[in-house]
């Protein structure tokens, strides 16, 4: 797909889909409830439609609305229908992590299992805390002699989550701590939690811990290095629950004034989100963007050339490509830090986005943990690579709104969380009265 280039300065208005995080989080905990949960604004991708589809799977009467971008869940109170089943969930990260903690609940034989890709992303920190709680999870490929290289697929033979306590590392994916808390409640004894090492992309274990209150369970902890779950029921919202617009989709609007100058405003998303990615507003800001903030929605500005950052982005690591595709811009170099951790989500982020800025004739330093990105004066014509990578694909499209040169390979990777995003895309070169 070849990018358009806007000519002029951006003054636009757009909305972007429901959180991808906030939906599946909230698809796991209203089957744990018990009732029905009507979902709002929910997101309709391949994620999350991976999440259902397992949870169908497995007995759960979950009504999904496209067109009313809502879902529907019954929950069972912690009881899982099916006795056997193979579930099947492409590359969604979220749902890999988050079932193979829900599985435990039930009683009998599950295989849980993705795409090539999915085979390669490690689970092995998980598996290892849940068998200290009495799980028996299977890999079913070689992992290598070690625990921290297991990947999917993986049988689970679940009688029940014993509880107790167990220890966890969480400088891989915050996903593991995130995937044991919300099960936590249905455990038959409470659960202790002690981390073993940093935690990476805390915002997303507050926006955990966020959703279980809202639905009625409070969490004792210390600080990231501990946390204590009693054993008890989740509770219905009193009306629906409404999902936020996803901060992490919503970065590449953010972030088009600091390419093309001008304004986006970004609706039905607050500073005060839930969501740790709302903190690159934070970034562009001190790249030289203005940022404010009306009722419920948020303009970017930027008046002028921005300049370069020094920033680490191991809290925020999915909006580290989208800083990469705006760096060659600045009049500066960026410096990202932090995001080993992106080395094994859909893709090496790391290495994928220095491969591709490198195509475009952007002068880039690898590190294990990083990169630091040039200023571009003469950019090269090329067709990106994404990698399958949805991340990839949004974030490089950015840089041909303002070079008349950039393809995006395979576009369609978008589906994965957020399916009408080239449409979105192509409105910002309309000029939008307000």
């Amino acid at each position: 797909m070849k990018i358009t280039p806007i000519k002029h300065p951006l003054n636009s208005t757009v909305r972007v889909p429901g959180s991808k995080s906030l939906t599946n989080r909230a698809l796991l905990i209203a089957s744990l409830a018990n009732g029905k949960t009507h979902l709002t604004n929910a997101l309709f991708s391949d994620d999350s439609r991976y999440f259902a589809k397992a949870l169908q799977t497995l007995g759960f009467d979950v009504r999904l609305d496209e067109a009313n971008y809502a879902m529907t869940v019954t929950g069972l109170g912690g009881k899982i229908p099916a006795a056997q089943a193979e579930l099947f969930i492409g590359n969604a990260g979220t749902a890999a992590r988050f079932l193979s903690a829900f599985l435990t609940l039930g009683h009998g034989e599950y295989i849980l299992d993705g795409e090539p890709r999915m085979r390669e992303r490690p689970i092995g920190d998980l598996v290892e805390a849940l068998g200290q709680l009495g799980c028996n999870i299977q890999p079913m490929q070689n992992a290598e002699g070690r625990m921290q290289n297991i990947c999917p697929p993986v049988r689970i033979v679940a009688s029940g989550l014993q509880g107790g306590k167990t220890k966890i590392a969480g400088d891989i994916s915050s996903q593991f701590l995130s995937a044991l808390l919300m099960v936590a409640p249905y455990a038959q004894s409470p659960i202790e939690i002690e981390l073993t090492t940093e935690l990476n992309s805390k915002p997303y274990v507050d926006m955990t811990l966020s959703i279980m209150k809202d639905f009625g369970i409070e969490v004792e902890r210390r600080g990231y290095e501990y946390f204590k779950v009693p054993v008890t029921n989740y509770q219905l919202p009193i009306t629906n629950y409404p999902i936020e617009s996803d901060a992490s989709a919503a970065s590449y609007f953010f972030a088009a004034p600091a390419i093309c100058g001008g304004t986006v405003k970004v609706e039905n998303v607050s500073r005060n989100s839930v969501q740790g990615d709302i903190r690159f507003l934070d970034v562009l800001s001190q790249m030289g963007c203005v940022v404010t903030e009306e009722e419920n929605s948020i303009i970017v500005h930027c008046p002028s050339s921005i300049i370069g950052v020094d920033v680490d982005m191991r809290d925020i690591p999915d909006t580290a490509q989208t800083l990469a595709a705006i760096a060659p811009f600045a009049s500066s170099p960026t410096t990202i830090r932090g995001i080993a951790s992106a080395r094994v989500k859909e893709t090496d982020r790391v290495s994928a986005t220095c491969n591709e800025l490198k195509r475009l004739g952007v002068q880039v330093e690898e590190r294990e943990d990083g990169m630091t990105i040039y200023p571009c004066q003469r950019f090269k014509s090329a067709e990106v690579q994404t990698y399958n990578d949805h991340r990839m694909a949004m974030a490089f499209s950015l840089i041909g709104l303002r070079f008349d040169g950039v393809t995006i390979e395979n576009p369609s990777c978008v589906s994965k969380t957020f399916p009408n995003f080239f449409d979105v895309l192509g409105k910002l070169g309309k000029q939008v009265n307000r």
